[in-house]
């Protein structure tokens, strides 16, 4: 184990003034002394990055020499992968215990990309925690106005999570049904039910999906997500940054989060804004629906058709507009350019 820097403290965001501090996967305040995190446009050091911020954190707890002396972390936004690196720094030795496991985690709960199971499961752990209908930390916290809330969530886990490290999985509640739905989500890609069509020249991977198969309700980024297949088993067999779920009738397009953050083992392509194509798309559409883009700023934006509704559009002409679009618009949002005039609805 290396030497680890003395415990910090948590502080709220919004209550540090112009106290030094160090921010974890979030936005630098004018006072921030260090910052480590993977957001777009951050002053991370460069032989300290990461795809992560949990992974960035444990890489500055591998270098004594990049150690600061300064005993306050902070983030505007909660989430697992900021949970899990500001643990590293409130309490670094324990940890660095669970080192690889935390780090692990990250990726599941960040990209939906994991193949350790250990890993997985402590991720379905961590999303019930932060589920208003399932977290032990009860639904008083999840009334709260947005800004307490992430205080009393960070404040509330940062107490848990040594427990639930201790011993993670005695609660199958929180992990067992994820759990096998992500098993029976491979085993229908490895028969072929599930079929995976890459488009590589504009870093689109195009998910058919059998109409029969059910939606299941997942929990990710704080959110509920509905998806007849568990996205960790697709990213098992693709790094493409644009998916495309075909179902039947029912279609969406999704970028995943690694093209909104500054990631260091691959780097997608920037992401387009994809509002004239669903204005282009609802002058096509054949059926009583109306397609709509969330905004290139949303950590994983989509296309989708309003009320999730079928389209009328069949999924090869679907499919032959997409790419044309994508390969001829300009870039909205590269997270390793330059920093552009709108903020993210996450920047708090």
């Amino acid at each position: 184990m290396p030497r680890l820097p003395a415990p910090a403290r948590y502080v709220p965001y919004h209550e540090i003034g112009d106290d030094p501090h160090i921010v974890v996967d979030g936005k630098d305040q004018a006072s921030t002394l260090l910052s480590l995190s993977h957001w777009p446009w951050n002053r991370t050091p460069d032989h300290l990055r990461k795809d992560t911020s949990t992974h960035i954190v444990y890489t500055y707890l591998d270098n004594p020499a990049a150690h600061v002396d300064v005993s306050v972390v902070s983030n505007s936004h909660y989430d697992e992968d900021g949970l899990l690196s500001m643990f590293a720094l409130v309490d670094p030795e324990l940890a660095y215990q669970h080192r690889d496991l935390c780090i692990a985690t990250s990726y599941a709960t960040d990209f939906w990309r994991c193949t350790d199971e250990t890993a997985a499961k402590l991720a379905f752990v961590l999303g019930a925690w932060s589920d208003k209908e399932s977290s032990p930390l009860g639904p008083k916290v999840f009334s709260l106005p947005l800004r307490q809330r992430i205080i009393e969530q960070y404040r509330g886990m940062l107490r848990a999570l040594p427990g639930i490290l201790a011993d993670p999985f005695s609660d199958t509640a929180q992990w067992q049904a994820e759990y096998d739905f992500w098993q029976q989500s491979r085993e229908l890609l490895a028969a072929g039910h599930v079929r995976i069509e890459l488009h590589p020249d504009v870093d689109l991977a195009v998910i058919h999906v059998p109409d029969t198969l059910p939606c299941i309700s997942i929990r990710r980024y704080l959110l509920r997500w509905d998806l007849p297949v568990h996205p960790f088993a697709i990213f098992e067999h693709t790094d493409c940054s644009r998916i495309l779920w075909v179902q039947g009738q029912h279609m969406s397009f999704q970028y995943r989060y690694e093209s909104w953050v500054q990631v260091i083992r691959f780097r997608p392509l920037p992401r387009v804004d994809l509002t004239p194509l669903a204005e282009h798309l609802n002058a096509l559409e054949p059926a009583n629906a109306q397609w709509a883009f969330e905004g290139v700023n949303e950590v994983a934006a989509r296309l989708q058709i309003v009320e999730n509704q079928p389209t009328g559009l069949s999924a090869a002409a679907l499919i032959s507009e997409l790419i044309g679009f994508l390969a001829q618009a300009p870039s909205a949002w590269d997270p390793h350019g330059p920093e552009p005039a709108y903020e993210s609805s996450v920047d708090l």
